[in-house]
């Protein structure tokens, strides 16, 4: 079985349909991709998996009432149990 999967980018004056997915997209860019050069896949998903370990469980965001996003989603989970 096999998936095949389409890559789609909005055209330059769509970029506000999904402001989330852009924010994201652009600290990824600016933080990340422009500023390492990857000598290898390898190296590549080692400074990706640094960047995204970062930005998920050190970095705080505030969009989330200046929390992490793990420390928020655990703060949700929480709420659930109530």
């Amino acid at each position: 079985m096999s998936t095949v999967l389409q890559w789609t980018s909005p055209a330059p004056e769509n970029q506000t349909d999904n402001p989330f997915i852009e924010s994201f997209n652009g600290s990824l860019r600016d933080e990340c991709l422009n500023i390492h050069w990857f000598l290898s896949l390898e190296d590549a998903q080692d400074k990706l998996d640094n960047w995204r370990r970062e930005y998920n469980h050190e970095r705080t965001h505030s969009s989330l009432n200046d929390m992490t996003p793990a420390e928020f989603i655990r703060n949700l989970r929480k709420d659930e149990d109530l």
